[in-house]
């Protein structure tokens, strides 16, 4: 206890710097639930087809004002973020090329784009073309080879915001305008889309406010600001988010239809709550940084650095360590603090991997939860936190675990 009390009192300055962004960004949000006149008359169930769901369109209209956007997509039909950006790629046409212009991106996605696995509905199986640019040596992005690489035949830019399963820098607002600068000046048609999942709130600007006419996420990690059951959001260019409508319902139906089965209330409380929820989760990996460092590990990113995800990285070199931080993670969970995590095969994963979350959402990363392939140099992802007490005392059983 002494050890994260300590850490504590070290961190305020950067604790003091995230309740600003939650400030500015809580207050975007509400003047976007006033601008839109969100009323109780939004919260009224829809079933079947959901036409002409009130509370849908207010909803969708305050996520397009927050990200400021042309339009928004967001329903629970949605299954998780990898779901959302897939909607997003099946917009490309046979013929089409995709770069990726942060390197490979996550493990599950690789199986969509179809670099990895046997996957029938994969882009590459259905004749899009598929390029990466790797990162930097430091882990950033490769300007320099992103001008070098794009062409007038590139019909998407992608780039995944967050680190994922990799010791790397997540990607700045201020980079990824920057990149997307340098794609659309070589081809100003090519659709520059960005993986925004875990980052929502944790800058004062979004990538949709930095160049990016495609934007995709999941409401069980920040936007859903831990009540949403369910969901995912895509945000963007009108005529690009109708197109991925026509995929997530059928063609001619789009955005029309959809119902809400009684869950804009907690869709539209949790995207309320979200920037002080994410503000709680980014103190929490601070101060695991803070302790962490002391403690002599390796951590990514350090305390006093600019965070762009709500994702703690910890190099514990140690296969038991591994598993002993998420098996402590599990037991100070509210839910399910009785079971014991244990390293498995995963669909998408080369390595097994092990997963601490008791959460109250099923996979939900903005509660807490920590996980990580059981490989060298075995490094364990913490994220999360609805407050940032809950994540004071993970630690505190994390250290005495260990």
């Amino acid at each position: 206890m002494s050890i994260v009390q300590e850490a504590k009192a070290k961190v305020r300055e950067q604790w003091e710097r995230v309740s600003e962004i939650t400030r500015i960004n809580q207050a975007k949000v509400l003047r976007a639930f006033q601008r839109n006149q969100v009323g109780t008359h939004c919260f009224t169930e829809s079933t079947g087809y959901g036409y002409h769901d009130l509370g849908r369109d207010a909803l969708e209209n305050v996520y397009k004002s927050v990200f400021r956007t042309e339009a928004a997509l967001v329903r629970p039909q949605i299954v998780s973020g990898t779901h959302a950006i897939n909607l997003c790629l099946s917009i490309l046409s046979n013929g089409d090329e995709l770069v990726s212009i942060s390197g490979a991106p996550y493990d599950t996605l690789q199986q969509v784009i179809g670099i990895k696995g046997s996957a029938l509905a994969s882009l590459v199986k259905r004749g899009i073309r598929y390029r990466e640019i790797p990162l930097s040596k430091n882990g950033h992005l490769d300007l320099d080879a992103i001008a070098n690489n794009i062409t007038k035949s590139t019909k998407m830019a992608m780039l995944q915001r967050s680190r994922g399963y990799s010791w790397r820098p997540s990607v700045t607002v201020a980079e990824i305008g920057r990149a997307f600068q340098i794609v659309k000046k070589i081809n100003p048609d090519c659709i520059c889309f960005v993986d925004n999942c875990y980052g929502e709130f944790v800058e004062i600007h979004e990538p949709s406010e930095a160049g990016a006419d495609l934007m995709a996420g999941s409401l069980i990690k920040n936007p859903g600001g831990g009540l949403a059951p369910s969901g995912g959001y895509i945000v963007g260019d009108k005529g690009l988010v109708e197109l991925c409508s026509e995929y997530l319902t059928a063609p001619g139906l789009g955005s029309q239809l959809g119902a809400t089965f009684n869950l804009t209330r907690q869709l539209m409380q949790g995207f309320f709550v979200a920037p002080h929820v994410v503000g709680q989760a980014l103190k929490g990996a601070i101060l695991a940084a803070q302790v962490f460092m002391e403690l002599g590990y390796e951590v990514t990113p350090l305390p006093d650095e600019v965070r762009t995800d709500i994702i703690q990285a910890v190099k514990l070199k140690s296969r038991d360590k591994l598993l002993a931080f998420c098996r402590a993670v599990q037991a100070m969970s509210p839910v399910d603090s009785q079971v014991v995590p244990v390293p498995a095969q995963m669909p998408g994963y080369d390595d097994e991997i092990i997963m601490a979350g008791g959460t109250f959402i099923q996979g939900s990363s903005i509660e807490l939860s920590a996980d990580g392939p059981v490989k060298e140099p075995y490094i364990v992802y913490l994220q999360g936190g609805l407050c940032v007490e809950h994540v004071e005392f993970a630690l505190e059983a994390v250290i005495e675990k260990l």
